[in-house]
Formats: C-alpha cells, structure tokens, sequence
C-alpha cells in the first residue's frame, strides 16, 4: 500500500515537473519553427517565458514572415511586442506592401503601429484608394445665390506621411474651404451649375493634401443645389433695419417737437401769471398816483377812453375775421 501511495506521488510530481517543463520550453512551438525551416533557439523561446511574451505571438508572425522571403528577426518582432504594438499587423502589413511592390521597412511599419494608425489598413488604401464624402458645403455667389455642392474626394494613403500626418477630417475642411472659396469668387450661381468641373480642377490644384497622410487623387463633384437668394435677403432686412432707423429718428424728432411745446406753453403761462400780477398793481398805482396828485379825473376819464375805444376796436376786428373765415 506505502509503495503504491509514493509511485503514485513520483508520478503526480513528474507529471507536474513536465507540466512546468512544457510551460517554461514551448517544444511543439519550437518544432514548428523548425520545421518552417525558421531558428529560434529553444532557450530564446524560454527567455520569452520569462519576459512574459508569449512566445506563439512572435513565432507564428516570424514563420509567416521567413516564408514570404521577409528580412526580419525575432529581436525586433519581441521589441514591437514589448513597445506595445501588434506584431501579426505589422507583418501582414509588410507582406501585403512587398506583394504591392511598395517600399516599406520594419521600421516604418512599426512606427506607424504604435502611432496608433492601423498599418495594414493603410498599406490597402495604397493599393486600392478610399473615397471620401464631403457633407454638403453651402456657398454664395457674387449675384447672392447660394450655392449647395457635395463633392466625393479620393484619396490614396502616403505611407511616408502616416506618422504626423493629419487626418481624413483635415482633408475634408481643406475641401469644404476650397469649395467656398471658389463658389464666393464666381459671378453668378450658373457659372458653377454650368461648369462643375471648375470647382474640381481649382480645389484641386491647392494642394490641399500637404501636410496629410494622404494623396488626393481626384475630386469629384456629386450634387449641385441652388439654395436661397441671400442677396435680396440681405437687401430685404437692410431695407428694414433702415425703416426702423427713420421710424425712430422720426419719433425722436416727434418727442423734441412735443417737448418744445410743453416748454413754449409753460413760458407762455408765466408771461400771463406775470401779466395778471403786474395788472393787479395798476389798481394800486392808480389809487397812489390819485393820492400823491400825479393822476387827475380828467387824466383818468381821457385813459378810461382810450381803452374802451382799443376794446371797440378789437371786437369789431376778431368779428370781422370770423366773418371772412366763415365765407359770408
């Protein structure tokens, strides 16, 4: 019984060691490789273990590699790992560029995968260029005409220019700014409905790809739509905002008007609050003249008829005046 408890221990601590063995020393990765006719040293792949790098991750890219005639080793693909890239990318990227007959190092693959651009993808739109749809961009015309053009751009990757390159946004403002710079400087709204092809090869011709990952191929204008005349909008609330402006000026003017009267009126009430005070003196200076002998009775009765003679005078002219105003 002991001696069937302690095999069955050496068999439970081999199976474990052969466990660990097998974890430690990948020997059906490394037959692989060396039947793919690829040397990487059974203590290289042990080496991986221990850096935590699995080592299926770098061996199977590097089989495909060596047997797409690739120049590239296991240092450099476990560099890419360790960097934080994707290693079975970047090598499906530099066979899909070796069979396009496009120059592209290990380097540069590399460098275009940890910048966070997808290299393969990238290394397709060389090969087969991606078009690119504008949002409608909306434009005015010298006559006041907008203008609504949808264009379609098409763009082939620059592999050279996809680390710091700027992006398919970058390209499509680029457009949409070519677009209304050359829809404000034409003359009339039909000279681009005529004449599309004039927006196309004006765009074109700015370089609007500088600085870009890409290469602009060709523009095409998809959709031309006449929107509305802002001109006579423009002109229409102009008008308007000129209608307002006299309104107000002329109610200004009303106001100062309206003011001047109230302040006529109220001079005018003081002349005659003055005229009735210096009126009730008259009795008093009189009275004071009769006193003081500086006014006789006949000075008096002479005054009294002169005014009595002025008063005639006046009824027989304001009865006069109706008269001609009433037509008789």
């Amino acid at each position: 019984m002991e001696l069937l408890i302690s095999t069955g221990l050496i068999v439970l601590v081999a199976m474990a060691a052969v466990g660990i063995f097998l974890h430690f020393v990948p020997i059906g990765l490394w037959i692989s490789a060396l039947a793919a006719d690829v040397h990487v040293g059974i203590f290289t792949l042990i080496g991986m273990r221990m850096r935590r790098v699995p080592p299926a991750k770098i061996v199977m890219p590097l089989i495909k590699a060596n047997k797409a005639g690739l120049d590239v080793n296991v240092n450099q693909l476990e560099a890419h790992y360790l960097a934080g890239g994707n290693v079975d990318k970047v090598v499906d990227a530099l066979i899909a560029a070796q069979r396009a007959q496009i120059v592209l190092p290990f380097e540069r693959s590399a460098a275009i995968d940890l910048a966070g651009r997808d290299v393969l993808e990238a290394v397709q739109m060389s090969v087969n260029p991606k078009v690119i749809e504008t949002p409608l961009v909306g434009a005015i015309a010298k006559n006041g005409i907008e203008v609504k053009v949808k264009a379609r751009v098409t763009v082939r990757a620059n592999i050279d220019r996809l680390v710091g390159g700027a992006g398919e946004p970058t390209i499509i403002a680029r457009v949409g700014e070519g677009i209304v710079s050359t829809i404000g400087s034409s003359e009339s709204h039909t000279n681009v409905i005529e004449s599309p092809e004039e927006i196309s090869n004006t765009v074109l011709s700015k370089g609007l790809d500088a600085g870009t990952a890409f290469e602009i191929l060709s523009i095409d204008i998809a959709d031309v739509d006449v929107g509305r005349n802002i001109g006579a909008q423009l002109q229409t609330d102009q008008a308007e905002a000129d209608k307002r402006i006299a309104q107000a000026k002329a109610e200004e003017r009303r106001a100062m008007a309206i003011a001047r009267e109230q302040e006529m009126k109220a001079y005018t009430q003081e002349m005659e609050a003055k005229v009735v005070e210096a009126q009730a003196e008259v009795p008093h200076a009189m009275a004071e003249a009769f006193k003081n002998g500086n006014l006789g009775v006949m000075d008096y009765y002479n005054m009294m008829n002169v005014q009595a003679d002025t008063e005639m005078r006046k009824s027989i002219s304001q009865s006069g005046n109706k008269k001609v105003a009433s037509g008789k």
